[in-house]
């Protein structure tokens, strides 16, 4: 399945990473990682650094999956109110996982401060506005729950968030914890660094067709019908992770995204802030190292790629017609437009670890409007999971709770 369509902003500001090498024959390591993306690359850099052999398959080019498309905003923030997540799953477990996603952007920071490599990771602002009353309602109760539990959230009513940031929305909650990034730079320059510093062997263009799990070891079976045994299979694979699931966990979406021509920087709002409202669903904004203004959102229920793609011209001037309500002011033109696929569950957190009985196949399923805070939760968790160490994450993010996030 196509995972995006259009000219993703990304793929235009970086060169393409033309590596190919499919599997031509059988293998032996100790723990594979299916899929090349932010995720697997993240995950194969902490396995790498701890000493586990591994290595990386994908059946395209390194990281050209949901990773090309992805708008990068790194917040504490998930798609799921603190609120509306306390209700779900309980206050404490809900806290934890706000707790999880803040302690993840200087996880990922210190990452690639590790590596000496910047992929225009830029701390910013960021302000989650009211898009009405009922959210000027929601983001008073968020600050209220948020103070309590010593997450970083200030309230700023509708005057002054016009005085600071120029826009025209009746509230905001505003932190200076969050971050933004050039995804696509990140993945593929952290995958060289570990091909040369640890020679992790990356498979491209090899399809995976089965995963056989055994009592002492797996086997992947590859399209062409070679087998890779290992101790531990790791899936890293977005939604295109269904086929190695038990049971259907996730929601298909696709989502539409507009990035303006480059512009003067006095045009911007202060301090490159990332911006997203409490509507459902909802608009996303952040900028570019080089000036330009990436806006996202328009999401609709996934049925097909076709379907997908046949919106996105419509999607394309609505999104403009927001952006310009919000800022009225700033002279925004869409230079290029994309869409893309990505999944979601219902109280919006991701799928980290093994399933209930089958310890061989784990997952790392950063599903939501977090994934990459998210994948940095999996490469943490899954490299203490396999040394052994526990992680009392995993009783927030393991599929243990399915029968609270699928009763929906």
């Amino acid at each position: 399945m196509d995972l995006y369509s259009g000219l993703p902003w990304w793929i235009a500001k970086n060169s393409l990473y033309n590596y190919y090498n499919p599997l031509q024959s059988d293998y032996k390591t100790d723990v594979v990682i299916i899929g090349s993306g932010i995720t697997g690359v993240l995950v194969a850099h902490e396995l790498c650094n701890s000493g586990i052999k591994c290595i990386v398959i994908d059946k395209r080019s390194p990281c050209t999956g949901s990773t090309i498309a992805s708008t990068a905003l790194l917040q504490y923030e998930i798609d799921t109110p603190l609120t509306d997540l306390a209700d779900k799953i309980g206050e404490t477990a809900a806290v934890k996982a706000y707790q999880a996603c803040l302690h993840s952007i200087p996880a990922i920071e210190e990452v690639f401060q590790s590596i000496a490599y910047d992929p225009d990771l830029t701390r910013v602002p960021s302000i989650f506005y009211a898009s009405d009353r009922k959210g000027y309602s929601l983001i008073k109760k968020e600050h209220d729950l948020r103070v309590k539990h010593n997450l970083p959230a200030e309230f700023i009513e509708k005057k002054e968030l016009q005085k600071r940031y120029g826009m025209n929305a009746p509230g905001a909650l505003v932190n200076h914890v969050s971050a933004q990034i050039d995804a696509y730079s990140a993945a593929t320059h952290l995958l060289r660094y570990q091909m040369h510093r640890h020679q992790l062997p990356v498979f491209t263009h090899t399809e995976v067709t089965a995963c056989k799990e055994y009592g002492s070891h797996c086997d992947v079976i590859t399209v062409n019908g070679h087998a890779i045994s290992c101790y531990a299979v790791i899936i890293a694979a977005g939604f295109e992770a269904g086929k190695f699931l038990p049971q259907d966990i996730m929601k298909l979406t696709s989502t539409y995204a507009i990035i303006s021509t480059p512009m003067d920087e006095k045009e911007l709002w202060p301090e490159d802030a990332l911006i997203w409202e409490t509507a459902t669903p909802y608009l996303y904004i952040r900028t570019d190292s080089r000036n330009r203004i990436i806006v996202g959102g328009e999401d609709e229920e996934f049925r097909n790629p076709v379907k997908r793609d046949k919106l996105l011209r419509d999607k394309v001037e609505t999104l403009e017609k927001k952006f310009k309500k919000l800022f009225p002011l700033i002279p925004f033109q869409t230079d290029m437009a994309w869409c893309g696929t990505f999944s979601s569950t219902t109280d919006g957190l991701p799928f980290i670890g093994s399933w209930p009985g089958n310890d061989k196949l784990l997952y790392a399923l950063g599903y939501g409007g977090n994934g990459i805070t998210f994948s940095m939760i999996a490469a943490e968790m899954l490299r203490n999971k396999l040394n052994g160490i526990k992680d009392d994450r995993e009783d927030i993010f393991g599929f243990e709770r399915m029968d609270v996030s699928l009763k929906e």
